[in-house]
């Protein structure tokens, strides 16, 4: 098969104690997951989770710069889990769910604050806050032989060497296995799907110059520049 313009490599992230790399097909991410984000953010954390998208070619490696993106004065950092998927399935059942994870990372959902407020005013799509150029950078994958199904540990993140966010795992509302049986339900999850799984309390902005450096126990850290941006 030809094609009219040469197609792109598909990104991949590293994955650790292995030469080998785990393809991105697609991402999600789970919006209010955690209840002192969710109170901050001015929401009821009784609300049933719901999902938003980040295109696969918004991944930024560790130890990369992040180019600020235009339109926006308040780009925000939001420290996750991320969940990679090595098993393909629809309607998973929530005690089969875990068996569908190759492993995890750390990583952070970069978002554009003021666009995505002013889309939710305006009752319109948050894809100019969050699926923009450079908006998911993510550590290497640890497959999940090597550090299991972390449902408990610090989340962390620091601006410049200070804390800014700083929770647990065991105070997400919707654990991974239920993140995954839930999405599972409208769209057929495959491998080399990422689930970015929500964020604790402490989100904040960056400016260029800002040194993002995020970590998850057990997991290990990743390290993002800001710099200014490419517009």
């Amino acid at each position: 098969m030809s094609y009219v313009i040469s197609p792109e490599s598909r990104p991949a992230l590293p994955v650790n104690g292995s030469s080998q790399t785990f393809p991105v097909r697609r991402i999600h991410c789970v919006g209010r997951n955690y209840a002192d984000h969710v109170r901050e953010m001015g929401n009821d954390e009784r609300d049933p989770p719901f999902f938003f998208s980040k295109p696969a070619d918004a991944i930024l490696l560790d130890g990369s710069d992040f180019p600020y993106p235009p339109l926006s004065e308040d780009v925000q950092h939001e420290i996750e889990l991320v969940v990679a998927i090595g098993t393909a399935g629809r309607s998973i059942a929530k005690e089969d769910a875990l068996n569908h994870v190759y492993g995890c990372g750390v990583g952070i959902d970069m978002t554009r604050r003021d666009l995505q407020a002013k889309a939710k005013e305006m009752r319109r799509p948050w894809d100019g806050g969050k699926a923009f150029d450079h908006a998911a950078p993510c550590s290497a994958i640890t497959p999940a032989r090597d550090i299991g199904h972390p449902d408990k540990g610090r989340i962390w993140l620091s601006v410049n060497d200070e804390i800014r966010q700083d929770g647990d795992l065991d105070q997400q509302i919707w654990g991974v296995a239920e993140s995954i049986w839930c999405l599972s339900q409208s769209v057929a999850l495959e491998p080399g799907d990422l689930i970015m799984t929500g964020t604790p309390a402490g989100v904040g902005p960056v400016k260029p110059g800002d040194t993002m450096t995020g970590g998850i126990e057990g997991l290990g850290e990743l390290r993002i520049q800001v710099v200014d941006g490419l517009f």
